[in-house]
């Protein structure tokens, strides 16, 4: 049984940490509040869940999803998730992160920060123009007419294939932004941003993104 490391338990990581124990994935999940704030959820979830402390469910996970406070990455260490696939969901929200000048000023995207911080991890964009309540209920098979599409992007194309095949599992095709640099495309206050498409509607709304 292939066992996922999730960092960070709110709506994404929490309806992720679902759909992965419904496909008969493995789960440790950790946050910042320690795991003993995580027991009601890891009930719920059912025997194929456990919680643990950040370094432990980086070091547990085969790949791992980071899906925590943009601000709070730079806690993150970097051992734990050498070497591995990680799933990055993030998003800027200077209301909750504060203002980051290099993201401001466009210099750079969340997940090239995240991969800064983990340097020798494989970061892949992901899950992060969805709603967490749609995340679960959205998902059609392969080849459905409109199936709904989510985008992805990363330096690494082990990762690109990577979550094609995970997207797939949860019932979305997939559009390939390309690397870490295009990934602003897909986030906060773009036309992608969290409405329904399918692939060509999303290709033609990451055409549309503007800088």
């Amino acid at each position: 049984m292939t066992h996922i490391g999730i960092i960070g338990a709110g709506h994404i990581g929490s309806a992720l940490a679902r759909g992965l124990v419904d496909r008969g994935y493995e789960v440790t999940l950790a946050n910042s509040r320690g795991p003993e704030t995580l027991a009601e959820l890891v009930t719920d979830l059912g025997p194929h869940a456990t919680a643990a402390a950040v370094e432990t469910a980086a070091t547990v996970g085969e790949w791992v999803i980071v899906t925590i406070p943009l601000a709070a990455i730079g806690t993150l260490p970097p051992a734990p998730f050498a070497g591995k696939i990680v799933l990055d969901t993030n998003n800027y929200y200077w209301e909750r992160d504060g203002h980051i000048p290099e993201l401001d000023e466009k210099l750079t995207t969340t997940s090239q920060l995240l991969q800064r911080q983990l340097p020798d991890a494989r970061i892949v964009k992901g899950f992060n123009h969805i709603r967490a309540s749609e995340i679960l209920t959205d998902g059609t098979p392969a080849g459905t007419p409109n199936r709904r599409a989510l985008a992805t992007a990363s330096d690494f194309a082990e990762a690109i294939g990577f979550i094609t095949a995970l997207y797939d599992e949860f019932g979305y095709d997939t559009v390939n932004i390309g690397p870490l640099a295009e990934s602003w495309r897909v986030e906060r206050d773009q036309p992608a941003y969290v409405v329904r498409q399918n692939a060509e509607e999303l290709r033609a709304n990451l055409a549309r993104a503007t800088r």
